[in-house]
């Protein structure tokens, strides 16, 4: 599900997992704003296996992607364990994807704090 407030990073493409099958993945998107951990989420076309946000394979070729649109950090973690859904994987960012994600229009919440000491 998107709504107005989502960030779209990719559109669609392919990627392989470990066991050799080929998944569409609709999009790669972002939230428009936060609290400083990003969390990223992959749109899949069709219902994936349970444990997929966990296969190196798939993992390292959603890195290739992110880093083809210009990021530059370490890999991502999965996100909260409750977030993971049939047709979605959620990944957890490390704090340098933010400069990243906002490049695109993230706007870090907790900037709003740091103001005010």
């Amino acid at each position: 599900m998107t709504t107005d407030t989502d960030i779209h990073l990719s559109g669609p493409f392919k990627a392989t997992d470990s066991s050799g099958t080929s998944h569409d993945i609709k999009a790669i998107r972002i939230f428009d704003e936060g609290y400083g951990i990003i969390d990223v989420y992959i749109d899949f076309a069709a219902p994936i296996e349970n444990g997929l946000y966990n296969d190196k394979v798939l993992l390292s070729q959603i890195m290739t992607k992110l880093r083809e649109l210009g990021y530059v950090g370490p890999d991502f973690g999965h996100g909260d364990l409750g977030l993971q859904e049939r047709k979605m994987i959620v990944l957890e960012a490390p704090e340098e994807f933010c400069a990243f994600a906002a490049r695109h229009g993230w706007k870090n919440l907790a900037d709003e704090f740091d103001d005010e000491e």
